[in-house]
């Protein structure tokens, strides 16, 4: 998938993507209207941030390109791609489990903190998307 040029838009089926891991200084975009909530994000090489209303959703280190974005109350899903391995941090409920799935393999289960961030690796480079699901546990 191409890089999002504009730095975050909408797309068809109702997700956001946002995040240009080609660029060499800051930019951002701020008060960004998708299903009455307001979006601000910054990207470069270094790092790619989301908020929504104010408060965090997704970080990367290194910066990150995400496509098709979606957040429900059962877990997070989104593709993304990156120039070399990547920490990503996103929040979600505070105190749960949800089970890791990248390009479809299991990566195991783990459990947000009090803040609800939770953290993982994911192994970027060379135009390669990789698949993220982040699905709660009962």
């Amino acid at each position: 998938m191409p890089i999002v040029n504009e730095l975050i838009r909408k797309e068809e089926d109702g997700t956001i993507s946002f995040g240009n891991y080609s660029l060499d200084k800051k930019s951002k975009v701020e008060d960004y209207e998708h299903n009455g909530d307001l979006y601000k994000v910054k990207t470069f090489k270094e790092i790619t941030k989301l908020e929504r209303n104010g408060m965090f959703v997704y970080e990367s280190v290194p910066g990150t390109a995400v496509w098709n974005l979606k957040v429900t109350d059962k877990g997070m899903e989104f593709f993304v791609e990156g120039t070399e391995d990547s920490q990503i941090t996103v929040e979600l409920e505070p105190e749960c489990e949800y089970e890791i799935l990248i390009d479809g393999t299991a990566a195991g289960k783990m459990k947000t903190n009090l803040g609800g961030k939770l953290v993982l690796s994911v192994e970027l480079g060379s135009g390669k998307e990789v698949e993220v699901k982040i699905v709660k546990l009962l």
